[in-house]
């Protein structure tokens, strides 16, 4: 199943955070505008960095009226540890069952068979329509940096999609 595209209606879900709380994702219609990014696995080269550098230009996002959600099929208690290591300052949402995932069309499997969200983000207005979607393949060494410059163009592109409103 190919991930949904510019133009399509979100998906409504809701799901437990690291932070103890459930979210959904309409709870922010009208108010902020979310990037949605979708993850393979804690704690592994590539999503320690994707996660860090959404970290890092967190307050830029912020700024702009935008909320970051990370998911990934991995444990709630996964997800808590793992933040803290970090000191994520945005919540992780566990697709335990990869439900989420496959309704947005980035269901796939890890290197070992196991399932895992595909590396793809979504940048949603308040309006619960996606505006852009991002898809990072075949990275390579050094990751890092095409990993920042993912995330500065995704923040780059939140006041792009507040002119849509």
């Amino acid at each position: 199943m190919a991930p949904l595209s510019a133009g399509d209606p979100a998906p409504d879900f809701e799901l437990p955070s690291d932070k103890g709380t459930p979210i959904r994702l309409s709870s922010f219609r009208g108010r902020s505008n979310v990037i949605l990014y979708f993850y393979p696995r804690d704690r592994t080269s590539v999503c320690t960095a994707e996660a860090c550098s959404f970290r890092d230009h967190h307050p830029a996002i912020a700024s702009k009226d935008a909320e970051v959600l990370g998911v990934s099929v991995d444990s709630v208690e996964s997800h808590r540890s793992w933040a803290q290591e970090l000191g994520l300052n945005y919540p992780l949402l566990s697709d335990a069952d990869g439900a989420v995932a496959k309704l947005y069309g980035v269901l796939g499997t890890f290197r070992d068979g196991r399932p895992a969200s595909q590396r793809v983000t979504f940048l949603i207005d308040r309006q619960g329509i996606i505006k852009e979607v991002q898809e990072l393949w075949d990275l390579k060494a050094p990751i890092a940096p095409i990993i920042d410059a993912h995330t500065q163009t995704v923040r780059d592109h939140v006041p792009a999609m507040a002119q849509h409103l």
